[in-house]
């Protein structure tokens, strides 16, 4: 009899471990149940835009999710309304967001948003896009002395810088450009990189620091000139563009993170869906090709790495803010 429940109890044991196990697996490879909102937080046009999009497009044409992924604008607020939206959603798992460097700005902009990135929860960093200073090509300016000696003619009153938002990334460079090289300029924001670049070309602006997605199609029209680049190095796609480095202020570099994060509190097996959903994206033709022709460079980062970097980001850019007397 003793025998018996021996043999029982071992049997019983190795059931509930293969049941474990089965219950592990299964976890492990979790799945959408409905359409995954892809939240943009900018408006349309833009580069986060684009590149969302197209990174969808990626998704649907190699059948990568079994259930839609559906992009979405929420750019209210330089990103508020988007930050707002991921941090309500903890714990949903049909949610992920296409980040921008407003991901830092704006939650230390206003603190009375509630947000803090760390809550949130990190799947991978796929690029750094580059920001370019562009003029109309109508006019003539064709190099940077061209054009800071055109803006201090003009005076601040007078030349119009164009850029997305305020307190974000486009404001923060036309900052550093400033103090670079004494001149002032009133700048003007708006709700998206794309209608920037439209008005840099309708002569409603004077220059811009469109990102070169944004300012691509513009550029090969001929309508649009690239006078330098905040690069440590030439971008590629732009061989005959200097830098500011190569022009003396090797302080003028500045780039913008692509990346995507979820709501907190979802589960490690959600994590592991969307950043092996991503990393297929990543090791796509479509992508390198969209890196390569868009001039932003792929700079694939995910899990405690990735966090370490958004919080050093996010240090960065508050010192900077305070330089600009963005915040206190």
């Amino acid at each position: 009899m003793k025998f018996a429940k021996t043999i029982f109890l071992g049997t019983f044991l190795t059931l509930a471990l293969i049941l474990t196990s089965l219950g592990n697996i299964a976890k492990a490879d979790w799945q959408p149940q409905r359409p995954i909102e892809f939240v943009i937080m900018a408006g349309q046009g833009g580069g986060a835009d684009r590149l969302a999009r197209f990174i969808q497009s990626i998704i649907e044409t190699h059948d990568l999710s079994p259930q839609p992924v559906i992009p979405i604008n929420k750019g209210g607020g330089s990103g508020a309304e988007a930050l707002r939206y991921l941090k309500d959603s903890a714990g949903n798992p049909h949610i992920v967001m296409a980040t921008l460097n407003s991901y830092y700005t704006t939650p230390l902009r206003n603190p009375g948003l509630g947000v803090n990135i760390e809550e949130f929860t990190p799947i991978a960093r796929l690029a750094e896009d580059t920001f370019i200073l562009w003029v109309n090509s109508e006019t003539d300016i064709m190099s940077v002395d061209d054009y800071v000696t055109a803006v201090k003619a003009a005076g601040s009153e007078d030349w119009i810088m164009g850029g997305t938002g305020t307190g974000q990334e486009d404001s923060l460079v036309t900052g550093m450009l400033q103090t670079a090289y004494g001149f002032e300029v009133t700048y003007v924001p708006y709700s998206g990189g794309g209608t920037v670049a439209k008005n840099l070309i309708g002569n409603h602006v004077n220059s811009t620091v469109n990102n070169p997605s944004e300012q691509m199609g513009f550029y090969e029209a001929g309508q649009s000139r690239p006078l330098a680049a905040l690069t440590p190095e030439r971008i590629p796609a732009f061989p005959d563009v200097p830098t500011f480095a190569e022009l003396g202020h090797p302080e003028l570099v500045y780039f913008m993170q692509r990346s995507v994060v979820a709501p907190g509190g979802i589960e490690a097996d959600v994590q592991a869906f969307y950043r092996d959903l991503f990393e297929k994206v990543y090791a796509s033709d479509e992508w390198k090709e969209y890196c390569s022709s868009k001039a932003l460079q792929c700079a694939w980062l995910v899990g405690d790495e990735l966090q370490s970097y958004f919080t050093s980001e996010r240090d960065k850019h508050e010192e900077m803010l305070r330089a600009a007397g963005e915040i206190e």
